[in-house]
């Protein structure tokens, strides 16, 4: 009886890795053709890895086991560190309440007053008590920007400052208005008006010359603004404020509540004994997912790092993730941000595929399916349109770098986890995404 199973079973493993080694020459020939030696890509560095985690074995590898910078797949990590932390719902603020006072610790909840969330209870509660509002940024240990990003970016909408207390998503929307009127003699004329969501009473400086495009330039290190009136009709900018620990979002807070919120130094506030819930982490996530939001990601790897340790930073979540929950990762990774804006951070193909698995351990296939892009869907728009519920996963760009990782059922109905990592290429990302999609149809059609 034990001769025939070990029989049967040396001979199903046999089977396997017959089908496997024919499957992953094929897929060879396909990655080579529609990938590796496609103009743009030849001379770059390019890692690919499918996994059948119902076999448990790899269909196909390439410089799997290399370092790539993985861009936006960054955000694959910070997502698990979500579904493992954070709970169903976020915590959107600490607090400890006495007869005359609330203690406020901010909880680097991004969604506070951020125009994606119309329910705002947290401005409710603020604005319904009737007691002194104290708030302190104590428990805020990180710098407003990470390790690695580019400094002159500062002024681009897609890095805002990580801070304790964000509001309006630590961004200020500049919009100007082109209005078609007649002067005292009848002559038509452009009315040019600009106006800020929110409303700021900071410094502001129109150029006297316009240009063809409406902009707004932040001074560096204070918030002040150049403005230049451009040509068109409608059109918005933008643009992080400093955030200045907490004070920038107080400036903004106090006008939105119609009341005043005391700020005191470091530790002059009474220890937080009870939170207020904000808005479902899954929601919150699938706009991180769907829209590679970087200062949701960053926000959110502060959150898990304020529920571990009460305090925000995100160098000490990073280094405790990879030496407890993601040490048996097959390479060891270099992570240094929660959205993947820096350069710094490598991971390879195959732990990517690693962390896919540990995923589908914290959450079900559906909720991770309703928080990562689908074809056509968020920066998937327009890609594997013939692929409907058949793909899910996460992009990443940056210049010279591209990335794409996440979970693909094949007509077969077989469940593939993939990565695809091209690094130092010299073409366009769009040439790059529609061979990295050519490749992945393949497979989806064949397997």
């Amino acid at each position: 009886m034990l001769t025939s199973r070990l029989f049967q079973f040396f001979l199903l493993t046999a089977v396997n890795i017959l089908v496997s080694c024919s499957a992953s020459r094929k897929i060879d020939r396909s990655a080579q053709s529609l990938v590796l030696k496609k103009e743009g890509i030849l001379n770059a560095h390019v890692g690919i890895s499918i996994f059948d985690p119902a076999t448990n074995t790899y269909l196909y590898k390439h410089q799997a086991d290399k370092y790539f910078v993985p861009a936006s797949n960054t955000k694959l990590f910070t997502m698990y560190a979500a579904l493992k932390y954070l709970g169903d719902s976020i915590v959107g603020m600490r607090y400890h309440e006495t007869a005359d006072s609330i203690y406020l610790q901010p909880a680097g909840d991004p969604t506070f007053l951020h125009p994606d969330f119309i329910n705002q209870p947290l401005v409710e509660w603020l604005q319904k008590t009737n007691k002194e509002l104290v708030i302190s940024d104590a428990n805020f240990t990180d710098k407003e920007l990470g390790f690695g990003w580019a400094w002159d970016d500062f002024n681009s909408g897609y890095m805002a400052e990580r801070s304790p207390l964000p509001i309006y998503g630590n961004v200020i929307k500049w919009t100007q208005v082109i209005e078609k009127a007649e002067d005292q003699s009848g002559k038509p004329t452009d009315n040019a008006f600009v106006f800020s969501e929110p409303e700021i009473s900071w410094k502001v400086n129109f150029n006297p010359a316009k240009s063809d495009r409406f902009n707004v330039i932040r001074e560096r290190n204070s918030n002040i603004f150049y403005i230049t009136e451009g040509k068109e009709i409608l059109n918005t900018r933008d643009v992080p404020f400093v955030t200045n620990g907490v004070l920038s979002a107080l400036d903004l807070l106090r006008d939105t509540i119609g009341r005043s919120v005391l700020y005191v130094p470091a530790g002059s506030t009474k220890a937080p004994t009870a939170f207020k819930h904000s808005q479902l982490r899954d929601s919150l996530l699938a706009i991180m997912m769907h829209r590679s939001d970087n200062f949701f990601a960053e926000q959110v790897l502060l959150m898990c790092s304020q529920q571990l340790f009460g305090v925000m930073n995100s160098g000490k979540i990073i280094d405790t993730l990879l030496k407890g929950d993601l040490h048996n990762m097959p390479q060891e990774a270099k992570w240094v941000d929660g959205s993947g804006l820096s350069r710094y951070n490598q991971f390879t193909p195959n732990s990517i595929i690693w962390l896919l698995q540990e995923m589908e351990k914290l959450a079900s296939r559906q909720q991770i399916q309703a928080i990562l892009p689908g074809a056509n869907e968020g920066t998937l728009a327009g890609y594997y349109k013939e692929m409907p519920g058949a793909i899910y996963a996460k992009t990443g760009t940056l210049s010279g770098h591209l990335a794409l990782s996440g979970y693909l059922t094949t007509r077969k109905n077989r469940h593939l986890l993939f990565s695809v990592m091209v690094n130092n290429h010299n073409s366009s990302a769009v040439t790059i995404r529609r061979s990295v999609e050519a490749f992945l149809k393949e497979i989806y059609q064949k397997y």
